[in-house]
């Protein structure tokens, strides 16, 4: 069992930038591979960025060159450093941990980018 915990969200004016980070328990974390995905109001919730178990890093075209995601196995954590940040970033971000078709969720935290 993984239980992730979100946090670092809050109100940012466009062009700025935040951190996310997403404290994982459970001892197999290293196995699992990490992704960040958000959901903005009236929309599905969408893919943001992973790192797999393998250390390969993906990121929807919408945020390339602009968000980074990164992992510290020791301390079972996931960041999201999001930069440039655009009101279409508005939505709140979850961590999800995946392996072999099990899924883990945070409760998430909440982007809002407006000036």
């Amino acid at each position: 069992q993984v239980r992730l915990v979100e946090s670092g969200g809050g109100l940012v004016q466009p062009g700025g930038s935040l951190r996310l980070s997403c404290a994982a328990s459970g001892s197999v974390f290293p196995v699992y591979d990490m992704n960040w995905h958000r959901q903005a109001p009236g929309k599905q919730r969408e893919a943001v960025a992973s790192f797999t178990r393998g250390g390969s890093t993906n990121y929807a075209d919408s945020v390339k060159g602009r968000f980074t995601i990164s992992r510290d196995n020791a301390k079972k954590m996931v960041y999201l450093q999001m930069n440039s940040l655009k009101p279409e970033d508005t939505a709140v971000y979850y961590c999800n941990a995946a392996f072999l078709g099990n899924n883990h969720w945070g409760r998430g935290t909440q982007v809002t980018v407006s000036a």
